[in-house]
């Protein structure tokens, strides 16, 4: 089906289409924004309102810039995805959004995205466009190189970690940003060992760089990852006890919900069903529950 053959939608379907395409359940990633500023809290326990509002602006405009991103991917993959046993479902894909609407409402977020930025700061913006850029080089043919894609994917997390802490001005502790690294890099490497997964039980049609990797590979891959962010993790907690003053020891103990929650989350990983990780965060219960409780100990590090 082509962009001329594209059958006549109504206004309200267009739009539902539109938003499905901007994948605003995608927007739970950034939370992310709001990293840098709970580890600067950790480490001093100061309420700064304006840091708040700093990062609250940077998750608005990772929203918007996101959103253009998903619909200039999804435009063009059109013909890929119809070929896919699930992604030919998307509205683009199925003829609800046309391509051409997809370019023009892209373009209107990252405008968006830009203005938005603006409001904290040119830091804020630069990191924004940075993050656009990598991206639509990704979309435009960087994805169907091995490795790299996978880099690139991974850098989107990280870039979203930064982001709360150059709207803010917050200096970023170097494991803070080896924890968000390894820690992109582990999920990036289980979503791609989903799709070899899919491929192998469906036989569905898989991107070129796909093609060039393994299962094993990618499992070493996510392995090797998360080896890495729990020991840069435990290094940040142990950093933190020391920096905080107080001998607190729950920085420390924040480490048993955290290895316990990436060993939780390896299981999905490892059965080939993660795919989609805020599926995962969104009806996993106990991950939930490890997540809080994490929470609690890294808050309870700065007062106890």
């Amino acid at each position: 089906m082509s962009d001329t053959a594209e059958v006549s939608v109504a206004p309200q379907g267009l739009m539902r289409g539109v938003v499905r395409t901007a994948r605003p359940r995608q927007w739970v990633k950034n939370v992310l924004v709001l990293a840098a500023p709970f580890a600067a809290y950790a480490a001093d326990p100061v309420f700064h309102p304006e840091v708040v509002f700093d990062a609250l602006v940077a998750f608005v405009a990772f929203c918007l810039v996101s959103s253009a991103v998903y619909l200039v991917n999804d435009a063009i993959d059109v013909e890929a995805d119809r070929a896919h046993p699930t992604k030919r479902n998307r509205p683009i894909a199925a003829g609800v959004v046309p391509v051409r609407t997809a370019y023009v409402i892209a373009g209107v977020l990252f405008l968006g995205s830009f203005a938005v930025s603006m409001v904290s700061g040119w830091r804020l913006l630069v990191v924004i466009g940075v993050y656009a850029a990598v991206q639509l080089g990704y979309c435009f043919g960087l994805k169907h190189q091995p490795v790299i894609d996978l880099c690139i994917v991974a850098s989107g997390f990280l870039l979203r970690a930064i982001a709360g802490g150059a709207a803010a001005e917050l200096p970023l502790s170097q494991w803070f940003l080896l924890v968000t690294a390894f820690g992109s890099l582990f999920m990036v490497a289980g979503k791609r060992y989903a799709e070899i997964v899919l491929y192998e039980r469906t036989g569905a049609e898989i991107r070129s760089s796909l093609a060039k990797y393994s299962s094993s590979y990618l499992r070493f891959v996510w392995a090797t990852s998360a080896a890495i962010m729990i020991m840069a993790y435990a290094l940040w907690a142990f950093e933190i006890r020391t920096g905080t003053g107080t001998d607190s020891v729950w920085s420390v103990i924040s480490i048993v919900p955290f290895v316990v929650a990436v060993l939780r989350y390896a299981v999905d990983v490892d059965g080939g069903n993660a795919g989609e990780p805020e599926e995962i965060a969104f009806r996993d219960r106990v991950l939930q529950v490890l997540g809080v409780a994490w929470v609690g100990c890294v808050a309870l590090s700065s007062f106890v």
